[in-house]
């Protein structure tokens, strides 16, 4: 038994598998094994991608204090070690086709008490659900970036979701050192549907005033008691990701952005976007 990043004592509900090899993904894997020394199934699409995330999970797990070892995470280049899983969770590309066809095929391999689940951030959790093909036993469960130390998880049920689903959904959550809170299904839910035209703001203000990007971020963390300003906020998301989020809830998305992304400056993933890393 551990400590979970949320400072509590605990081990989780399930046997965790999660599909995906970004941040979301690997910062869950640091998340599940953190909590405890039950089994987590992280599945990638390839080799490569297997030897990324195994760096990263090391890598955040090592920030743990004390270290943790993360020997209780199976990475995979395939599907089928799923099938042992009790709760999966999808951290794939916000992308509506591919993670509809993901659910398709998880659905098939898993189990009739499998828990299906969705970090989508601004897609429809009942479109997700009526692909999946169980939505009585699928959840939304939108986690924040950096994982490891965010404690929301928006949680977000069908209609037609079990008692038990929501249930064992929150179970999860608080073994995992979260607070979850259950949020209505509306594009980009509580947080993204506020927070995107803020951020957006400030990306209009840079450009209408000329201000740096250092100085408007370092106003608002030192005016308004942010924890990081607009724009780094922007760069963490990932801008090719945050236009995604923008044009899927319906915000205008400033054309700066846009130019930043043809460039090939999405923020800290490649290393520079409104700021350099």
């Amino acid at each position: 038994m551990r400590a979970t990043p949320g400072g509590n004592e605990g081990e989780l509900p399930e046997h965790l598998g999660i599909v995906g090899s970004g941040a979301v993904a690997t910062g869950l894997a640091a998340a599940a094994t953190a909590a405890g020394d039950d089994p987590v199934t992280l599945c990638v699409r390839s080799e490569e991608s297997a030897e990324r995330a195994r760096a990263r999970i090391a890598k955040l797990c090592e920030r743990f204090e004390p270290p943790v070892s993360y020997d209780n995470v199976t990475i995979a280049a395939s599907r089928a070690p799923l099938r042992e899983a009790t709760f999966i969770v999808e951290a794939i590309a916000e992308d509506l086709d591919a993670k509809e066809e993901l659910f398709s095929e998880l659905a098939r391999l898993s189990g009739d008490d499998v828990i299906l689940a969705s970090t989508t951030s601004s897609l429809s959790i009942e479109q997700l659900a009526a692909a999946s093909h169980v939505p009585g036993r699928f959840v939304g469960l939108h986690v924040f970036n950096p994982v490891t130390r965010m404690e929301l998880v928006e949680l977000v049920f069908p209609a037609r979701a079990t008692q038990e689903t929501r249930e064992r959904a929150r179970a999860l959550c608080e073994a995992l050192g979260k607070t979850p809170i259950e949020v209505p299904d509306l594009p980009g839910f509580v947080v993204n549907s506020l927070l995107f035209p803020f951020l957006f703001g400030a990306v209009e203000l840079l450009a209408k005033t000329g201000i740096g990007a250092e100085d408007l971020d370092a106003c608002l963390c030192l005016g308004a008691g942010h924890a990081m300003g607009p724009l780094a906020v922007l760069d963490m998301v990932g801008l090719d990701v945050s236009i995604a989020i923008g044009e899927r809830i319906g915000v205008v998305v400033p054309q700066p952005v846009y130019e930043l992304v043809a460039a090939g400056k999405l923020g800290r993933k490649s290393g520079e976007g409104f700021h350099s890393y």
